[in-house]
């Protein structure tokens, strides 16, 4: 017998099966774990998905004024076209997590922010192999927040808030711009650029969509499907009724193009008509200028029903002026702008140390009252045109009509905004947009909804 043991002892035969049947378990159980482990990632994952597009959906809801303070909120919340994210239907979870969101965040960097939304999602899933060596179900969490943060510097912005077409620029248009564009048109192609048009502005930004094209410079930015951005003169108004003079404004026409008018001309009866007994401010029923017209520097220029036109030979300048076309009539017609190809404009704005009447208008040039009527008609749109000895700093204010505007190239605008209901380009711009110190303008800062942690 003891022979045989040792015998057997000594056989090597069918060795490498009892290595494998003793290692079996340690092969069983490191497949099993990592079977977990990837499916543990996999629901970590997905729930991460739900907090961040339950975060972003929550501050969009506050974005259109509403409240968050459950994920009921978050479900309901829209913003342009329905995105809200409802935790209990869009995810591929084997269950529905549970779901708290509160607007601000109770502690952490974000919790005096009062566009900050943190979500927090939890479940419980059992995994097929650990399940057998645990006591409790483990709980998977995810947070996420999400508030309103910078979205870049806009020295153009269009306030188009339906499904038309925002900025465009077409034909040989060359948009050169030291800053970028934003519009708050809901359109797939909120800002298009067709013909042989090159456009270099960055970022470019929109509520809706942003066609893709070649006509866009390479390394623009594009931010399709942002948040709108808000009229950065909202708080700007044309002057009273109670200011006006009494009676009908005088009209300014200055019919021949050799015709000159100085700025002391304007202290006279013939020109001038006091908005509010404020020097400085004059009033006119329309102005249609030929020649040259030098306006006397610091002073603001009120269109009393009519428009302003310059035509191709004229020559206009103003330091520190702004023109405003309004109606002191509430039912009154807006008159708009129509500046022809070949006139020579050497404006600027009223700069940050202007007084008076010219302080309301700081950094504005022309200013288009809040009521003019829109449509595709000329008496319904503004053309802005200027040779190449034009020099123009300040803003252009159409809040509710298009305006297009047709440079010409060697035009200095090295500190220029617009902001219109639509901006239309067909010629050349560039703008550096260094704006200097005292100029009383500048880019824009246009808001995002981003993720921050």
């Amino acid at each position: 017998m003891f022979g045989f043991l040792k015998k057997l002892w000594r056989d090597r035969r069918g060795n490498a099966l009892i290595i494998a049947g003793a290692a079996l378990p340690l092969i069983v159980g490191s497949a099993g774990l990592a079977s977990d482990t990837i499916q543990w990632a996999l629901w970590k994952r997905q729930l991460q998905r739900v907090a961040d597009s339950a975060a972003m959906a929550g501050t969009y809801a506050i974005v259109r004024g509403n409240t968050v303070d459950d994920c009921s909120n978050v479900a309901t919340a829209t913003y342009t076209s329905p995105i809200g994210y409802d935790v209990k239907k869009n995810n591929h979870l084997p269950q529905t997590p549970v779901c708290s969101a509160v607007n601000p965040p109770a502690t952490g960097t974000y919790a005096t922010d009062s566009n900050a939304v943190k979500v927090t999602v939890s479940m419980q899933r059992p995994l097929s192999f650990s399940g057998m060596f645990l006591s409790a179900t483990p709980t998977i969490t995810a947070s996420a927040t999400a508030t309103i943060v910078p979205g870049g510097k806009y020295c153009v912005v269009s306030l188009e808030n339906t499904s038309t077409t925002g900025i465009t620029a077409t034909g040989n248009a060359n948009v050169d711009l030291g800053c970028g564009m934003i519009t708050n048109s809901t359109s797939m192609t909120a800002a298009v650029a067709t013909g042989s048009s090159e456009v270099n502005a960055s970022p470019i930004a929109a509520v809706g969509g942003i066609a893709a094209s070649n006509n866009w410079a390479s390394g623009t930015v594009l931010q399709p499907f942002t948040i709108a951005q808000p009229d950065p003169f909202a708080s700007v108004n044309p002057p009273v009724n109670a200011d006006y003079p009494s009676g009908n404004c005088p009209s300014l026409r200055e019919n021949n193009t050799s015709d000159t008018i100085v700025a002391s001309s304007f202290n006279s009866a013939n020109y001038t008509a006091l908005i509010g007994g404020s020097t400085g401010a004059m009033c006119f029923s329309d102005i249609n200028i030929a020649g040259t017209v030098a306006f006397p520097d610091n002073s603001v220029i009120v269109i009393d029903g009519g428009s302003l036109t310059v035509g191709a030979q004229a020559h206009v300048s103003c330091t520190g002026c702004t023109f405003v076309l309004t109606n002191r009539s509430a039912n009154g017609s807006i008159g708009n702008v129509n500046i022809t190809a070949g006139a020579q404009l050497n404006l600027s704005a009223p700069g940050t140390d202007a007084t008076g009447v010219a302080a309301t208008y700081e950094g504005i040039l022309i200013y288009q009252d809040r009521r003019a009527t829109d449509g595709n008609s000329a008496n319904n749109q503004s053309t802005i045109n200027g040779n190449a000895s034009s020099t123009l700093q300040g803003a252009f204010y159409f809040p509710s009509q298009q305006m297009t505007f047709n440079g010409t190239a060697g035009m200095s605008t090295s500190c220029l905004q617009l902001v219109a209901r639509r901006v239309y380009y067909s010629g050349n711009l560039n703008i550096s947009n260094v704006c200097p110190s005292d100029s009383g303008a500048g880019a824009f800062t246009g808001r995002k909804v981003r993720l921050v942690a």
